[in-house]
């Protein structure tokens, strides 16, 4: 049979074999006769085979080749983009919030200066002004009232007042207010004019936002976008939150608000770095100890060997001390421990490791401390004037939570239910292989080729893995399953190859540790003591790093760059985002949606678009700028006369639905991030779609749970 490759060549005839002798021509008519017969049926024959033959082989070539071709399609769209978004960036100047600075007295002065407001206007107000202030004007209080004007006319579009805490010059103490003009939208231009009620004169900072409908659309599409590269995997999440980070800075440079350099700097927060950084590095030591291996021999003996009363323990432990302890610091000391674990028994490490980061957000909403939105919600000065403290709020959440983890753990048992997703479907030694092939594969990934030792470096790791898939074919094919030995047997050969190595360095890294969670507890119970839990981690790691690390490129090694660089990229993402009003636009949303509902069931319905909303959103959005961003909107609901809602229900309702709603997404909560990225490091990563088959519907059981717990204790029975 003839081969041809899938683009036209020359064919020789010469060189064109024969099925037979000169002499046996003839003796087969349906065989095919070579090139230039002078039969021409059988030469068109032949004809349409080549042609089939051909379109068989070009088929097969474009088949065989489109993962690169659209891998080199891919890559050129993103170049492209890229390029696009720079330029955008490039081709305007950056854009510093300017506030003008006006003095206000009884006079009633107009601000000369007009402003564009064809869309939402804003205004922020920067200085002696209190939030509360209402339109029932006490004498003995001052306040200041601003009225948006219609082209410097008498026609007042709508007017907001604040009161005005003391006549002072602006200093530090200053206050910043903000306010969203809802009935000037689509006007051409308009002027303000400050007054007040007070009888000294003093001076206030002022600037205008306006907010495009577009702005929104396009940081919806820039929000998909980067969810689109995530979830099908075309590129690292890392990458992804670059571009995506790229992509809403030109967005804004677009719309002439191109912040700084030293603005964009800011928006990552550094003490959330910091304090992943010292936890990696800590982590790191700790495995120089053999204390993982140790504690996974603990627990091995804990189960009995059992694997869902390892699963159940694992799960109980992450929940409880997320608790009390940040979720991400419990994943990064407890995710080394898990895998090694699986390993011992052998099995799957990602369904276990899903496992563990959900209960851990999970437990972290029971009280104060547990989850970033809990301390966002409480560390709040507006929800502590309202009595909103630390003992009612974890006392509300903790008797919901305890429900919650029971539904969490009934449904995860369900979606187990065969236990073979969380067996290894090779046997040990086979299973130990691959993974072994992978690891040595990623570190000849790693090695950057520059100089001649570096190039046989990488070659060697790559011998390495050849060696090793030679070993793996060989006992593929004289592999028969051992027997599985008795539970005794195996904790001896277990404890023969696992114990601590290193006690005295245990022993000073646990006295680290230790430190470093009690700090954690000093920033949450005493007011007057401000501790920046970054910088101090980074002290005592230092101290650990100047008294016994002597290789300190290997424990840097171990440190999850890929993991810190996605963070601070997704923080610049999502800051952009909030200042193209996307956040705002949903809090927007939540109230009039609350709004148009009939008054008797405002509560009911408040409790439930929240807490849904807020799970949905905290699924795809990170939750720390989202429940920044409702606060305001539930102090407003709150204040607002017409509506008469109570805020701890609406405070509980977002709380659970920020906190549940993270383990919606592999980049719903930051403690999902961080077990991908560790397991990722071990071999055993895990992609956003194996994460969503479990944590979606783990987030839907979880937040029925928590709507029924508000609809009976606090809509029902009115706890609060």
């Amino acid at each position: 049979m003839l081969v041809f490759s899938p683009t036209p060549q020359h064919v020789d005839v010469s060189r064109t074999p024969s099925y037979g002798s000169q002499d046996n021509r003839s003796c087969d008519t349906e065989s095919t006769p070579l090139l230039g017969n002078s039969d021409s049926g059988n030469s068109g024959v032949f004809v349409k085979e080549m042609t089939v033959d051909i379109k068989g082989n070009i088929n097969n070539y474009f088949r065989n080749n489109y993962k690169q071709l659209f891998h080199h399609f891919k890559i050129a769209i993103l170049l492209i983009l890229t390029v696009v978004f720079c330029g955008i960036i490039t081709a305007n100047e950056e854009t510093d919030e300017k506030f003008w600075t006006t003095s206000i007295d009884n006079t009633t002065p107009i601000v000369s200066s007009f402003h564009d407001a064809n869309g939402a206007l804003k205004l922020t107000l920067d200085g002696p002004v209190n939030p509360k202030g209402d339109k029932s004007v006490n004498k003995t209080r001052s306040f200041i009232t601003v009225e948006v004007l219609q082209d410097n006319s008498t026609n007042v579009l709508e007017t907001k007042m604040w009161e005005v805490n003391s006549a002072i010059i602006l200093d530090e103490a200053s206050e910043q207010v903000e306010h969203k003009f809802s009935n000037v939208s689509g006007r051409a231009s308009v002027s303000l004019r400050f007054t007040t009620n007070s009888s000294e004169n003093f001076a206030v900072r002022w600037k205008l936002h306006v907010t495009h409908d577009s702005e929104i659309i396009i940081a919806a599409i820039i929000l998909v976008f980067v969810y689109i590269l995530i979830i099908f995997e075309l590129v690292h999440r890392t990458i992804a939150a670059i571009i995506g980070s790229l992509a809403a800075v030109a967005a804004l440079s677009y719309f002439g608000k191109r912040p700084p350099l030293e603005v964009i700097i800011a928006w990552i927060d550094m003490e959330t770095l910091m304090l992943l950084f010292g936890m990696m590095i800590l982590v790191a030591i700790f495995s120089e100890t053999g204390f993982f291996n140790f504690f996974a021999l603990k627990a091995y003996k804990m189960a009995k060997g059992q694997i869902w009363s390892l699963v159940t323990l694992l799960c109980l432990f992450s929940a409880v001390v997320s608790a009390f302890l940040d979720n991400v610091t419990t994943i990064l000391l407890l995710t080394p421990v898990t895998i090694r674990l699986c390993e011992v028994l052998n099995l799957d490490p990602k369904n276990i490791l899903i496992a563990e980061v959900l209960f851990s957000n999970i437990g972290g909403t029971a009280t104060a401390v547990g989850d970033p939105p809990n301390v966002i919600i409480v560390s709040n000065k507006e929800m502590s004037e309202k009595g909103i403290d630390f003992a009612e709020f974890t006392l509300h959440m903790a008797v919901g939570i305890v429900f919650v983890a029971f539904a969490g753990y009934a449904a995860l048992r369900i979606y187990y239910r065969n236990m073979k997703s969380l067996q290894n479907k090779d046997p040990p030694e086979i299973s130990e292989l691959k993974h072994e092939i992978e690891l040595w594969k990623k570190a000849a990934a790693r090695v950057s080729v520059v100089s001649r030792e570096e190039s046989i470096m990488k070659a060697l790791f790559l011998q390495k893995s050849a060696q090793r898939e030679n070993t793996l074919v060989r006992r593929l094919y004289r592999i028969k399953r051992s027997e599985i030995k008795d539970f005794q047997q195996n904790v001896e050969d277990l404890e023969r190859k696992y114990y601590i190595t290193d006690p005295w360095l245990l022993i000073k890294s646990s006295i680290v540790l230790a430190v470093a969670i009690l700090f954690f507890f000093l920033q949450s119970f005493l007011d007057g003591i401000h501790l920046n839990i970054g910088k101090n981690m980074y002290k005592l790691l230092l101290l650990i790093v100047l008294a016994d690390i002597e290789d300190m490129e290997n424990t840097l090694h171990k440190v999850e760059w890929a993991t810190l660089i996605f963070f601070a990229a997704l923080f610049v993402l999502m800051e952009a985002l909030k200042e193209l009003q996307l956040i705002d636009w949903i809090g927007d949303q939540v109230s009039a949606a609350i709004k148009s509902v009939d008054e008797e069931q405002r509560l009911t319905a408040a409790v439930m678009v929240i807490l849904w909303v807020s799970a949905f959103a905290s699924s795809f959005i990170d939750n720390i700028p989202y429940t920044t961003a409702m606060i305001p909107v539930l102090i407003h609901l709150e204040e607002d006369p017409d509506l008469n809602l109570d805020l701890l229900p609406l405070t509980f309702a977002l709380a659970f639905g920020a906190c549940l709603g993270g383990n919606g997404t592999l980049i719903g909560a930051s403690a999902n991030v961080v077990c991908a990225g560790i397991a990722e490091q071990h071999g055993y990563g895990f992609t956003f779609t194996e994460f969503f088959k479990v944590g979606f519907p783990m987030m839907i059981v979880t937040n029925i749970v928590a709507m029924a717990y508000l609809a009976i204790c606090h809509l029902a029975f009115q706890w609060h």
